[in-house]
């Protein structure tokens, strides 16, 4: 295939983690909420940070650096407050500014307005603020941000390209709050005030833009795709140049329909979609560009830069319009910079790369694309090291590991017998019908932090913490004792993170000392990173459970965070499957719960909140994950006798089209989040007979509101009515360390009141 030489090669980036190397808008956002700085205070930090991120592209050679990227909360907000689209509660109107006191009001909620919802983006660790609709939805262009952010870019000299989610990924991931409006029916209100700020970016100057639309890699409902068609042959006419672009996974059936938009530019996620990539780069129309994304946006393991240069020249060798070479997605989901980081083993630093290092990745494989692999060979030899190193290092294996789980019989995988014996097995433990109990962790107040931080710091010495430890275990067990709960917890003081305690104790992981990443507004968490096969050198929470058991006669709960959860919230290695990397890790807890029965542990909780975020976005690569994911969890609960009762806890999620999986745990009892949707998730119950024990969550612990015990005897009511009260236990909707005890005893008094007023009448 011949090509015009005059065909450009360009470097582009998605978008750049807004939060600063050192967690600055973090720090900034909170201390504007706390009313200790102003918006200007505010705004001047987020644009020390954006000069910072812009400056930091362009040195390091990216041609196409993006601006609205940045965020002070979260894009979807972004694009809610730009669109008008906020909703009444919130007292702004039309042609009113949007200033910071109403955006955050939208995201934290009000003494008299409750926050948005808030949910995970995509299959990511991210939340997004979800749009509501109904049908008095009006939008507006309140804003004009990107156009601002373009400007501001521009008086330093810094060309960019203003980033905007796309109209049918913001209608489509938004929830319709009135019966009988679908989102998709607002598009018609939605184009103009797009095809209005298109437009003004255009007469500004502005060359190319990019709109995200990452739901083109989902099953998209019905109508969908006309809305596409619709939405940009309205657009591209007003717009500047239109880099449309996808992320997240393949675009399957959606392909042709990609490709045939009037855009001038289409971007594919060439990690997770690489499957698309030799059909896309023949299928494109020439005079379009062709965006590649082969650099990670979504894990920290360094480029194979030979490899990807061998497929961008392939893919480029089919295509015969301009070429991008770009990060997979957004670099929002990786941390800053590698540089800061001082105490990681330099061997496995060696492995690794952040987003500042990812920009040199991506610029260094556009040159070597453009000028041929001499221009980049120390680059190259570098890179072609450090794989050679990692795939050698004896660091990632352990042939004990891998013998052990090739080893296993069928009887790993499930329990001995089936529920119905176990539940008469597990009788003995004297529990009264409707059980209470909590989910695991208890308030960390002042006392316990500033005992840690000192510890952490030397100034407290291991015996003087490990007393202090006891003594606020002790407290607790006293405390649940007087409230009259049925099955206790340690509640947890020992531990920081759920995942970050355990992978501190397994082997196969490794934590940064600056590796933080944006969850959702200022939150930020610092995902362990699991480079090796993983094993379990010793107990981790055996001496603690029986400690708290030897203070009691009443059954304490054991407490593990499960293989799934620990799985999904880590920096995972690349150089196997994720299930093998899983089912490693449950064996680690597999050793744990075996040994806390041994201790005399009789119910142990193996908490599973992240098990729906794993799901593929694509409805027909589902079952093949849930059942890896159900074997794993099958395998780390599965090597305890029939008396001993397993416990799950599931939070904050959609499960209603995944309950049957989560039946096929086969837990003894689960316990799920349903308070803050008034039991609506009890819904799937009537038609779905779950054969377990279940404890519905029965009051929202996100919140400081004390529910009244007539107000939980209702709800468990409401939970009686399509669930036999036999299976049915009662428990808060996720653990209390974010509460105060004063709440978290008043709230729990009313349950225990609840739940013996509910005993009562079923025995009446």
């Amino acid at each position: 295939m011949t090509h015009d030489h005059h065909r450009q090669i360009r470097s582009a980036v998605l978008g750049f983690p807004r939060i600063g190397a050192r967690r600055e808008l973090k720090f900034a956002a909170e201390a504007f909420w706390r009313g200790d700085s102003d918006d200007t205070a505010l705004d001047d930090i987020a644009a020390q940070l954006r000069t910072r991120h812009w400056r930091a592209m362009r040195q390091r050679g990216i041609d196409v650096i993006p601006s609205n990227d940045f965020s002070f909360y979260d894009q979807m907000l972004d694009m809610i407050a730009l669109l008008g689209a906020i909703p009444q509660r919130y007292g702004w109107r039309p042609g009113q500014p949007v200033d910071h006191k109403t955006y955050f009001a939208c995201a934290r909620g009000t003494d008299t307005a409750p926050a948005m919802e808030m949910t995970k983006w995509f299959d990511t660790n991210y939340h997004y603020i979800v749009p509501e609709f109904d049908d008095a939805t009006a939008f507006s262009l309140a804003r004009q941000t990107p156009l601002n952010m373009w400007r501001e870019a521009k008086a330093l000299g810094i060309d960019t390209r203003p980033v905007l989610i796309g109209p049918l990924t913001f209608l489509l991931l938004g929830k319709s709050k009135t019966e009988g409006v679908e989102p998709l029916s607002l598009l018609p209100r939605l184009l103009p005030v797009y095809e209005k700020l298109l437009a003004a970016l255009k007469g500004a100057g502005v060359d190319w833009v990019q709109i995200d639309e990452p739901i083109l890699v989902t099953d998209l409902p019905d109508g969908a795709a006309d809305a596409f068609r619709t939405a940009y042959e309205t657009l591209a006419p007003a717009a500047p140049k239109i880099m449309l672009t996808t992320y997240f996974d393949r675009l399957g059936d959606n392909l042709d329909l990609a490709a045939d938009l009037p855009v001038a530019g289409l971007h594919l996620d060439c990690l997770r979609g690489a499957s698309d990539a030799p059909y896309i780069a023949e299928r494109l129309d020439g005079a379009k560009t062709l965006s590649l994304g082969l650099v990670d946006g979504r894990n920290i393991w360094r480029t194979d830069l030979e490899r990807q240069l061998a497929t961008a020249r392939k893919l480029a060798g089919a295509h015969d319009g301009d070429i991008e070479i770009a990060t997979s997605c957004s670099l929002l989901h990786v941390p800053v910079d590698l540089s800061l980081e001082k105490k990681l083993d330099p061997e496995l630093q060696s492995w690794l790369a952040f987003a500042t290092q990812k920009l040199d990745e991506v610029s260094t494989l556009a040159r070597g694309l453009r000028d041929g692999s001499d221009t980049i060979s120390a680059a190259l030899a570098a890179s072609t090291e450090a794989a050679r190193a990692r795939a050698d290092s004896p660091y990632t294996t352990n042939p004990d590991v891998r013998a052990r789980l090739k080893g296993l019989d069928d009887s790993a995988w499930h329990r001995a017998s089936p529920f119905a014996r176990r539940r008469t097995a597990q009788a003995d433990l004297g529990l009264p019908p409707l059980p209470t109990t909590t989910i695991g962790s208890f308030p960390q107040t002042g006392d316990v932090r500033k005992a840690r931080a000192a510890h952490r710091r030397g100034d407290m010495s291991d015996d003087a913490y490990d007393a202090f430890l006891k003594q606020e275990t002790e407290a607790t067990i006293r405390r649940q004792e007087q409230l009259g709960i049925d099955v206790l917890v340690h509640g947890e003081f020992e531990r920081t993170d759920m995942v970050e305690y355990f992978g501190e104790k397994l082997e196969g992981f490794a934590f940064t000392g600056n590796g933080w990443v944006q969850s959702f507004g200022s939150r930020c968490v610092r995902p362990p990173v699991i480079f090796g096969d993983v094993s379990r050198p010793a107990p981790m929470t055996v001496d603690w459970a029986r400690y708290a058991q030897s203070l009691t006669g009443k059954p304490v709960k054991g407490m593990l965070t499960g293989p799934i959860t620990i799985l999904h919230w880590s920096f995972v290695r690349d150089d196997q499957p994720r299930a093998d990397t899983c089912k490693q890790i449950a064996l680690a807890i597999r050793d744990e719960v075996v040994d806390l029965e041994a201790a005399g542990i009789r119910i142990i909780q193996i908490d599973e909140p992240a098990v729906r975020e794993g799901l593929p976005l694509r409805q027909k690569d589902q079952q093949a994950y849930l059942d890896w994911a159900v074997g794993c969890f099958r395998l780390s609960a599965s090597g305890v006798e029939d008396r001993t009762q397993i416990h799950t806890h599931m939070c904050y999620s959609e499960f209603n089209d995944i309950m049957d999986s989560i039946a096929a745990f086969d837990a003894d009892v689960i316990s799920i989040e349903t308070s803050r949707s008034d039991m609506e998730l009890l819904s799937v119950f009537s038609n779905f007979r779950y054969p377990n024990d279940i404890g519905p969550g029965i009051w929202d612990i996100h919140s400081p509101r004390v529910p009244d015990a007539d107000e939980i005897e209702r709800l468990i009511g409401k939970a009686a009515e399509v669930i036999d009260p036999a299976q049915l236990w009662i428990n808060p909707d996720c653990g209390l360390k974010t509460r105060g005890w004063p709440e978290v005893e008043a709230s729990l008094t009313n349950m225990v009141t609840a739940a013996k007023a509910a005993r009562a009448q079923l025995s009446a």
